[in-house]
């Protein structure tokens, strides 16, 4: 797997992710990893993620001798909004304190001293950003800059949202997380502020949100010349328009699928095709 080096972080080049996976967590962690996967995406919310789980993998395979330092470990901070009763904080401290508890929590479940990557889940309101907003990226910039976590960023955020939170944060986020539509250009307009301001674009639900790219004959006529799958197909063209794909499948021969995306490159005219596919199915 290629990696690119972003502020002297070397960032695998496809990240697995680990929502919706629940008491499977640790077994899928390590199928992935022992497939070659180097990127591990999680979150402190138990809705959606079992961080700890996470954490019981890498124990595993860390006696299989995959260390720490060979893995990028990501995970979020989910405020009360984005949580059950089930909060890794305590959901009437401060936001500040929130941050704080959340943060040394993932820590613990995930056996480490440091994070890779620290990312915000989503902003408070649906438009704009709000003080809960700007009191969160106080407390995740403070772990940046106490070198408890490596790059911060931001998830489910939209591009006015992400104009906003760089031209006024003290720290301007690394990462952005978002599902990822292709009717919407493939979020075109919050990854073009992301290359503007050289975040790194995290894209998710690449194949589940977007299935009539799937099933589009141009997207399988590539496929069959490429000798692969309509999914590597995806993954590949998310990776040459500058993407950091994720994944998050449980089927271990389609994570070794997957991590093959590498091993062909699409012409140019091909990844226009594609980035303008469901632009015109969506009219």
């Amino acid at each position: 797997m290629s990696m690119m080096t972003y502020n002297q972080v070397s960032v695998p080049s496809f990240m697995y992710g680990t929502a919706w996976k629940k008491d499977a967590t640790a077994k899928l962690v390590e199928e992935a990893v022992d497939a070659g996967f180097r990127s591990i995406d999680t979150a402190n919310q138990l809705i959606h993620y079992y961080e700890e789980g996470v954490g019981h993998a890498l124990q595993a395979l860390a006696k299989k001798g995959v260390t720490r330092d060979q893995l990028f470990l990501q995970t979020k901070f989910t405020s009360t909004n984005g949580q059950d009763h089930r909060t890794p904080y305590d959901a009437d401290a401060d936001i500040t304190t929130q941050v704080n508890q959340s943060f040394e929590s993932s820590l613990k479940h995930l056996h480490t001293d440091h994070l890779d990557s620290y990312v915000l889940h989503g902003p408070y309101s649906r438009r704009g950003l709000g003080r809960e907003d700007w009191e969160v990226w106080k407390a995740i910039e403070a772990h940046y800059a106490a070198g408890k976590t490596r790059m911060i960023g931001i998830s489910n955020v939209n591009a006015d949202q992400l104009s906003e939170l760089c031209n006024k944060a003290t720290t301007k986020p690394m990462m952005v997380q978002n599902r990822c539509y292709a009717s919407a250009g493939w979020d075109m307009e919050v990854r073009q502020i992301c290359l503007d301001n050289d975040i790194i674009y995290q894209g998710f639900s690449l194949l589940t949100a977007n299935p009539q790219v799937l099933a589009d004959s141009a997207v399988r006529a590539l496929a069959k010349k490429y000798n692969t799958g309509v999914a590597q197909i995806v993954f590949r063209f998310s990776m040459q328009v500058g993407m950091l794909p994720l994944t998050g499948t449980t089927n271990g021969k389609h994570m070794r699928e997957d991590l093959t995306s590498e091993s062909f490159t699409l012409d140019a005219s091909e990844v226009r095709q594609i980035e303008l596919i469901a632009v015109h199915a969506g009219r």
